[in-house]
């Protein structure tokens, strides 16, 4: 493991905290409610990662924390088990906030959240541009919770008075280094100005500069700081492998790589957008299932596109880095460099998407003669020489030999097969919890207590049997708790929920 640091230069106002030993931990330690407890079971969270025993006690205590961590390290986790356990139900207005850079990651932190509170039936509204807003409109206008947006949208919520920051005690600054790059500081300075100044603060980053340097000094007292060493991570079961190339062969080498490899779930990463464009046309003319994201694609588009990558719907996802930062694909055993990164941080950031949780990964990079350069800086920064080989060099840590390219018609074939799909996160949660939807909303002047009065007068059904109700428009949805949903489902077809009977049908969960 990495050494971890709890130091930043150039800070005065910066507690220090002794660098922290590795122990076993576990869940229980940290006085977390069995609701939470209960759904950490269900989505698999066995003990704390190293960023989760730092965070989660620091804001527990209500401290600020700075920390720095590469994805998959648990962080979303670490900053989302504290503000559910700490968020109050009965509170109608937001309590929290959290602060993300993109879409793809507002939705993605956003799930993660829902589900870690969702046995305490936690409402938790995610906001963010090229979705219609009176939609988000209406959902901020019940009970909320946490809301988890981008800096433009939340704004935007805050001037219209359809989000109210009043009774806001904690606010976590996602991918802060990305916020800043992306053009975010003054909306989130803006932001900030609404909140009051009692409030929990917590910032996350990939890498702490000299800009960040001063908005933590400006914001953040006395906070508790983690700091992982990454460079010296890169290496832990991690097979990297450099190849040498020109532009005009880079394209069958790398689709040979690929084949070679034959992975069941791969990230392959592009310098622009164009690049990826290009790429995905190649590899599906040739029949490669694959998919692409990038900043010029559409909103939905780029959403359904990572959920599919996410289901196995198809094995390989091309993307540029800004789209991709911060995303988390769990069990990727293989990251593939075509375009070479042009920063030190960024290459150790790519690779490091594969090799966790235990499991051992491959980095496969192709780089010309205009990326040495970057290479040499690379090495300097990892500590240690990238390994360049060859095609048909002797792979001895596999056995195989790959002095001839024989076509592996393993990986053709899995291009016609049929993809068997992954379960969904916090599919666990549908042993216990139904989601049922209604016919009524607003229009029809359903309201929450409707729903509630109608299915507690079922007989053995309790308010603490129902969980999240969410009226729309021309539907309601409310999920089912403690594995009533088919008894609540089959007493509804025939009972009357606001002098009406109503269609009712079970729908898929979030």
């Amino acid at each position: 493991m990495g050494k971890e640091s709890h130091q930043i230069n150039h800070r005065s106002q910066i507690d220090q905290t002794c660098e922290m030993e590795d122990q076993t931990a576990a869940f229980t330690d940290y006085g977390l409610t069995s609701d939470i407890l209960e759904s950490l079971q269900i989505l698999g969270y066995m003990e704390p990662t190293r960023i989760q025993q730092s965070v989660i006690p620091a804001v527990l205590s209500g401290r600020d924390v700075v920390g720095r961590s590469q994805t998959g390290s648990g962080k979303t986790a670490a900053f989302g088990i504290p503000l559910c356990q700490l968020a109050d139900w009965s509170e109608n207005k937001p309590q929290a906030i959290v602060l993300e850079p993109t879409r793809e990651l507002t939705v993605q932190v956003k799930e993660e959240l829902y589900h870690i509170g969702r046995k305490k039936r936690l409402k938790i509204p995610d906001v963010f541009g090229g979705f219609p807003i009176d939609k988000q409109i209406q959902t901020l206008k019940q009970k909320s919770h946490i809301v988890v947006g981008t800096p433009g949208r939340v704004m935007d919520h805050v001037r219209r008075g359809s989000l109210d920051l009043s009774k806001i005690k904690r606010v976590v600054i996602d991918e802060a280094d990305l916020m800043l790059d992306m053009g975010f500081l003054e909306e989130v300075r803006e932001i900030l100005s609404h909140i009051p100044r009692e409030r929990v603060l917590l910032l996350f980053s990939a890498t702490l500069g000299e800009e960040l340097h001063r908005l933590i000094q400006e914001y953040l007292r006395e906070p508790i700081v983690i700091e992982i060493d990454e460079s010296q991570e890169a290496r832990a079961d991690i097979r990297q492998e450099l190849y040498h190339t020109s532009n005009e062969e880079k394209y069958e080498l790398f689709l040979k790589l690929l084949e070679r490899e034959d992975p069941d779930s791969c990230m392959i990463f592009c310098g622009t957008r164009e690049m990826v464009n290009v790429l995905c046309r190649k590899l599906r003319r040739d029949g490669v299932k694959c998919g692409m994201i990038h900043g010029e694609i559409d909103q939905q588009d780029r959403i359904r596109t990572v959920e599919g990558f996410r289901e196995g719907r198809f094995p390989y996802l091309i993307a540029t880095d800004v789209v991709a930062r911060g995303i988390d694909f769990q069990d990727l055993s293989l990251v593939f460099n075509y375009d070479f990164p042009t920063g030190r941080e960024t290459y150790v950031h790519r690779i490091g998407r594969t090799g966790r949780n235990g499991k051992s990964g491959t980095a496969i990079s192709l780089f010309t003669e205009e990326d040495q350069h970057m290479k040499e800086m690379i090495e300097r920064y990892v500590g240690y020489e990238l390994p360049v080989m060859t095609p048909e060099e002797n792979r001895e840590d596999t056995g195989k030999y790959w002095n001839t390219w024989e076509r592996n018609e393993a990986f053709w074939k899995r291009q016609t097969d049929r993809p068997v799909l992954k379960e969904r996160k916090g599919a666990g949660f549908q042993r216990t919890i139904t989601r049922l939807s209604i016919g009524g909303g607003k229009k029809s002047k359903m309201r929450a207590v409707d729903i509630v009065g109608s299915i507690c007068s079922i007989p053995d059904m309790t308010p603490e049997d129902i969980g999240a109700i969410d009226v729309r428009d021309s539907l309601t949805y409310v999920e089912i708790l403690n594995g009533k949903g088919k008894k609540v489902l089959d007493a509804l077809q025939g009972k009357t929920i606001k002098g009406k009977l109503r269609k009712v049908r079970e729908t898929r969960n979030i």
